[in-house]
């Protein structure tokens, strides 16, 4: 738990330790990434708002020695910061205020995704040209790599597994995150904005009010 405000820190600790979880906090981002290399940890709730270093140069420190779930925290609501988080490796925000409940759920759901994160030895998913391997987790488009985070990658191979099929954003929050409960819409409208940067905004097709679909046409 990375949080420099000491009251929400030792509530979201208290709730977490009460679920049953191992919980050490780190107050500041320096102490943040050597936390991270003393206890390797399943999962790290950080704060975007840190003195020192902030969470988004802690995110990419971290994810730098190892892929590690993150659920990042906020008290902005700003589309961009909200991207470039997700941009070095979040795989989900919340925004502060936040339901204590909400947060454990994400917590446990984005530690059973990881859980049974092995690998998937499926053949490439070849869409004119683009190529989405599951089993090197790769991307590339007319013969470019792509980078994409591991929660972009998740997203993208889910859509290029049945192109123009239409997936609702809650179907999405099942199927790629895992979570049981229809809170947390708006993280797949963030992580698509980040795909259709890197892919060209044609690509994933918005069915307005329900969700999303990855469009073949925009690669001929």
């Amino acid at each position: 738990m990375v949080e420099d405000e000491a009251t929400i820190a030792a509530s979201i600790a208290a709730r977490l330790r009460s679920e049953g979880f191992q919980v050490e906090i780190a107050r500041d981002g320096g102490a943040a990434v050597d936390l991270c290399r003393t206890y390797n940890p399943d999962l790290v709730v950080l704060d975007l708002m840190l003195p020192g270093l902030d969470g988004l140069e802690v995110c990419r420190r971290i994810q730098r020695d190892r892929q590690i779930p993150v659920l990042m925290l906020t008290a902005r609501d700003s589309e961009s910061d909200l991207e470039v988080g997700l941009g070095v490796g979040a795989d989900d925000y919340m925004t502060k205020p936040f339901s204590p409940r909400e947060l454990v759920a994400r917590v446990r759901a984005l530690l059973r995704r990881a859980d049974r994160a092995t690998p998937d030895f499926g053949d490439p998913i070849r869409l004119g040209t683009l190529v989405v391997d599951p089993a090197t987790r790769t991307v590339t488009l007319e013969g470019r790599d792509v980078h994409l985070t591991a929660t972009e990658f998740d997203l993208l191979h889910r859509l290029a597994q049945t192109p123009h099929v239409v997936y609702a954003r809650r179907r999405l929050l099942a199927e790629v995150w895992g979570y049981r409960e229809g809170a947390g819409e708006r993280t797949v409208d963030s992580h698509v904005r980040a795909i259709r940067k890197k892919l060209g905004p044609r690509l994933i097709r918005t069915a307005h009010g329900i969700g999303y679909a990855l469009d073949t046409n925009a690669l001929k």
